[in-house]
């Protein structure tokens, strides 16, 4: 039988490394662990990553409708304190896990769910994704289109028909952002990685700008709540349903943080990334997302929800111009970290004899162009309940991929053994699902979907990724054998059959 270092796994024969038969239903080189050597992301890039999805246009919203409901600006900063401390360690064990192993998350969820189980969660967080990345792209073609009325007046003549909900010049900018990411995600992950490092630094003097902007248009001075601020308890309560917030909204990104940090290269490079991404970076934001709110409530008692209102009352068209491309900029690159790259591999993983990286990416894509995003997103219904269901869910798999893999496995992994369906393997367990993960998973998802999600419980809804994610890992933790020993091998064989 050929190795893997004679050829890579055909699409209809195993091969065998490490003497394990590989398959090719499980791999291809998209899913192979990434080689030690290879690894490119140092701390710097990690930093990118966040200094661009912090500062999402979405996330401003949510920190400015805080100071909306009633959140002082010093409410908001603790509250995004405790979530940026709370999302450091998560982060960086969610982290560490993809640096170690080499995997990206759907291959990383085998080994809790199996070979085949595994699809369930991958396709939980893909299908999110997916729907996200069209309302992203929407929201940006919004920007774009303020951009080119703004250039060209005559643009707007264009821009007063309907389409399937969106104008002429709606389709235009919506389809001319869709190509451009599908090009950058047609590159790889080497490509995402240089876009990041060149949108991050742009996006970060841009706010900073408008926030100094704002601070000097208000005379120096910013209002430090909207005149009905919380008091006592209930103050108390709001900041931390804040911070809880906060963490789920990075609930996905914990998940699949191993999808970037598997090429790391080093775990120093991810602590030092995140130390300067996660605290120092979100406090930033937050900063600048309370100087934007209190400037604007100190000139004339109007509560924003989004920079991009700032932006439009700049004077200059030039400084207009350039604010919008920073912000086209900053959502691409958001999009492409949030909501393209973990349904990519979602689908890669499905497929793996028949998609690559690239050709998920289009798929992909098209998914998330046919279902007419502007249409999901202008319904508080589907937002609500089919988006919101799905991010309830997560809370529960990031409770049983980690209570697996640092409490039960306590990080030992036989990664060869997540590429092959041999029945003896270690995550074969029973043709190819992990029962008692599946079993875990549905009462753990059920109740909080149902906290997130029924009115009876609104007033912990904000706490309901916790308490799904504590229930799964509390139960996975009860239901498996705790004595039984684990053994660590790397994949830098299997990684050698994907040249």
């Amino acid at each position: 039988m050929a190795t893997a270092q004679q050829r890579p796994p055909s699409r209809t024969e195993p091969v065998e490394v490490a003497g394990v038969d590989i398959s090719p239903r499980l791999y291809n080189s998209d899913l192979a662990p990434t080689k030690i050597q290879g690894r490119s992301w140092g701390a710097y890039n990690v930093f990118t990553l966040w200094g661009n999805d912090v500062h999402s246009l979405g996330n401003y919203a949510f920190a400015m409708g805080l100071f909306a409901l009633g959140m002082s600006v010093w409410d908001i900063l603790i509250a995004f304190a405790v979530a940026s401390g709370m999302l450091f360690v998560l982060l960086n064990l969610s982290g560490r896990m993809g640096s170690r192993t080499g995997v990206p998350f759907p291959v990383m969820s085998r080994i809790a769910f199996g070979i085949r189980g595994s699809k369930l969660p991958a396709a939980v967080r893909g299908a999110a994704a997916i729907a996200w990345f069209g309302i992203q792209t929407y929201l940006a073609s919004q920007v774009l289109r303020t951009l080119v009325t703004a250039l060209w007046p005559g643009a707007a003549d264009y821009d007063k028909n309907s389409i399937l909900g969106l104008s002429t010049l709606g389709w235009i900018a919506f389809l001319f952002l869709w190509a451009v990411q599908v090009l950058i995600v047609s590159y790889g992950m080497q490509a995402i990685r240089r876009y990041m490092a060149l949108a991050a630094p742009t996006v970060l003097v841009t706010v900073l700008a408008l926030a100094v902007w704002m601070f000097v248009k208000a005379d120096g001075s910013i209002a430090l709540d909207n005149g009905t601020p919380f008091q006592g308890g209930t103050q108390w309560l709001h900041i931390f349903e804040a911070a809880a917030l906060w963490v789920v909204v990075y609930g996905t990104f914990v998940l699949n943080f191993c999808d970037f940090t598997r090429s790391a290269k080093s775990n120093r490079a991810i602590s030092r990334g995140n130390l300067i991404g996660i605290p120092v970076n979100m406090l930033f934001f937050a900063a600048i997302a309370v100087v934007l709110s209190g400037a604007q409530f100190r000139i004339d008692g109007q509560v924003i929800t989004s920079p991009t209102q700032v932006v439009q009352d700049i004077p200059s068209t030039i400084l207009l111009a350039l604010a919008c491309l920073a912000l086209l900029m900053l959502t691409v690159a958001v999009n492409l970290l949030a909501n393209f790259v973990a349904p990519v591999y979602m689908l890669v993983n499905m497929f793996p004899q028949r998609l690559t990286f690239r050709s998920a990416g289009v798929v992909s894509a098209v998914i998330g162009l046919v279902i007419l995003p502007w249409n999901l997103y202008d319904s508080p219904v589907a937002v609500t309940y089919f988006l919101g269901g799905l991010g309830a869910l997560l809370g529960p798999v990031f409770g049983i991929v980690m209570a697996d893999y640092w409490l039960l496995r306590k990080a030992q992994i036989h990664v060869p053994h997540l590429y092959t369906e041999h029945p003896e393997a270690t995550y074969h367990y029973r043709r190819g699902v992990n029962m008692k993960a599946v079993g875990v998973f549905v009462p753990a998802a059920v109740i909080s979907v149902i906290i997130a999600l029924v009115p009876a419980f609104a007033g912990i809804a904000g706490f309901s990724w916790f308490i799904g994610a504590g229930i799964a890992a509390a139960l996975y933790w009860a239901v498996n054998d705790r004595k039984q020993t684990f053994e660590h091998v790397d994949g830098e064989n299997i990684a050698v059959a994907a040249e």
